[in-house]
């Protein structure tokens, strides 16, 4: 197996043990364009989750806070929503970075 692919599989593998650590090492320390690029798209696929997640957390809570008083309910089905969108966006990076790390390696 070439290092090089090697390299650019692990970025995208490293959701599961080290998300932000092994693409911005990687991206450092390789001088390898391919590998540069991929381990860019790793890193972007580890932060927007991360992203998304605080702009709907704050925005909840301030809907709850300002927008929804009297309506228990309301907020209730805000936060089940987003908790549900939330974990099916997550799941689904998690399986496009495993998809792309097992193209890599072919």
């Amino acid at each position: 197996m070439d290092t090089n692919k090697g390299l650019s599989a692990l970025n995208y593998f490293s959701v599961f043990f080290a998300p932000f650590i092994v693409p911005i090492i990687v991206y450092f320390v390789s001088s390898d364009p391919e590998v540069k690029r991929h381990a860019m798209r790793a890193l972007l696929s580890h932060i927007i989750p991360i992203i998304l997640g605080i702009v709907l957390f704050i925005l909840l809570f301030a809907a709850g806070l300002f927008g929804a008083q009297g309506s228990e309910d309301t907020v209730f089905i805000m936060w089940v929503v987003f908790v549900l969108g939330y974990g099916i966006l997550y799941l689904a990076i998690t399986i496009w970075n495993v998809v792309q790390g097992i193209k890599v390696l072919r």
